[in-house]
């Protein structure tokens, strides 16, 4: 039995019924969840991801494109309906494909297949490559290689959007950035949400920060947002542990 993860809008329990029923006569075990890529850093680990293509192709195109940056070394199988199928092209980073009306036989035959290839994001590994160094600012370290955030030593439980946000704008210190390039930074350029969502992002980031953090995000009135901190790599071998 294998563990296999789902990722569909809404993440609802009884999603793997009705996105790829045939899943559900395999002997594996689905855990579902939202189309958020974060919460497949939490355990246990999926053997194989698959994602739901079914509706919602452009956020499911994003996660796919996010998948393939995280570099999780995990397989991830698209669930496309014969209609969404035509969005499928060179954008999309997977592992392979099945149509949610593949019976057991050949949904069990793809997965074994999709298991034993290279995940997206690692044909080529670069193993000499240099992991990046943890940024530093204030008693705030953004740890892109375990995907962690720690402010005054306490690990802070962010979104993968979160995350990405913060990482970015620490990494442009006292840089002004728009809303416009927020979104387009790390939403993509494909994402149809408002500007909005960076400001509820925005908010939610300086709560977990707590009171006396909140003011390294800075609001630059009619624009948009810099981070007022100075970026360095931790100097403090007790910060790298």
């Amino acid at each position: 039995m294998a563990e296999l993860a789902l990722l569909t809008p809404g993440g609802a329990p009884d999603a793997a019924a009705l996105v790829l029923p045939a899943v559900e006569l395999l002997p594996h075990r689905v855990r579902v969840l939202d189309l958020d890529p974060a919460l497949l850093l939490a355990d246990p680990a999926p053997v194989l991801v698959l994602l739901d293509a079914t509706r919602a192709l452009v956020q499911a195109r994003t996660t796919a494109r996010t998948l393939a940056t995280m570099q999780l070394g995990v397989p991830v199988v698209a669930v496309f309906t014969e209609g969404s199928l035509a969005a499928l092209d060179d954008q999309w980073p997977i592992t392979d494909f099945v149509l949610s009306t593949s019976g057991p036989a050949e949904l069990a035959v793809r997965l074994a297949r999709a298991v034993t290839r290279p995940a997206p994001g690692s044909d080529t590994p670069d193993h000499t490559a240099p992991t990046a160094a943890p940024i530093r600012a204030a008693d705030v370290v953004v740890d892109e290689s375990s995907w962690s955030v720690r402010a005054g030593g306490e690990t802070l439980n962010l979104t993968f959007k979160e995350f990405e946000l913060l990482k970015f704008l620490i990494s442009h210190p006292g840089r002004v950035m728009t809303r416009e390039q927020l979104l387009h930074e790390v939403w993509g350029s494909d994402y149809y949400g408002g500007t909005r969502t960076v400001d509820v992002h925005v908010r939610r980031l300086r709560a977990k920060l707590g009171p006396e953090r909140e003011s390294l995000i800075s609001t630059i009135r009619n624009v948009g947002y810099r981070f007022s901190g100075a970026a360095r790599p931790p100097t403090d071998p007790a910060v790298m542990e």
